[in-house]
């Protein structure tokens, strides 16, 4: 009866750790990475469209970052986008696709850039902990009302304290890996 709880847990820590990838991969690491500009939004005749779904994405260096829409007449469209974005980014728009120049990583913007992941990582592990205290409350209720034992109560106990530890090593492993791609020149 438990297990019904832990799978729903151990899908929103599926979630949790999914969203943390997906944050990480728009930090700028020394390295230009089209997942830096892919989910900027775009209003694009009225409708906010991600970019990664109106043009092609490249790095064609480790410096720059080239943008070709499929669509010529949204360029201006994109280009207000980015420079919109809280990402400081200047595109350069010469008629048929945008081209934006990554300056080089100076080390106090490495530092705060670890900082910055460590923050979001930090985040990651209370919502494990908040969506960890939801299913242990769920587990109380059920054997309170006698549809699980005592000791079906403490394997689950064991079982999510076993579960949540996975995905700490999940997240902690996701941040040093970013960590390590930050401070690598």
């Amino acid at each position: 009866m438990y297990q019904t709880e832990i799978k729903i847990m151990k899908q929103k820590f599926e979630q949790v750790r999914n969203k943390l990838e997906e944050d990480f991969k728009s930090i700028r690491t020394g390295r230009a990475s089209s997942g830096i500009v892919e989910n900027i939004i775009v209003s694009y005749y009225g409708q906010n469209t991600p970019l990664k779904q109106m043009a092609n994405i490249q790095t064609p260096d480790a410096a720059q970052i080239v943008i070709q829409p499929w669509d010529k007449n949204s360029l201006g469209d994109i280009e207000l986008a980015i420079r919109n974005s809280d990402l400081n980014l200047s595109p350069v728009n010469d008629g048929q696709l945008i081209r934006i120049s990554l300056p080089p990583m100076t080390e106090e913007r490495r530092g705060e850039l670890v900082r910055n992941i460590s923050k979001k990582a930090e985040e990651a592990r209370i919502a494990l902990r908040n969506v960890r205290g939801e299913a242990w409350e769920e587990i109380q209720k059920l054997q309170k009302s006698g549809k699980i034992t005592e000791d079906d109560k403490y394997s689950a106990e064991d079982e999510i304290n076993k579960i949540i530890g996975e995905f700490n090593k999940q997240i902690e492993e996701i941040f040093l890996d970013k960590e390590k791609e930050i401070k690598s020149i």
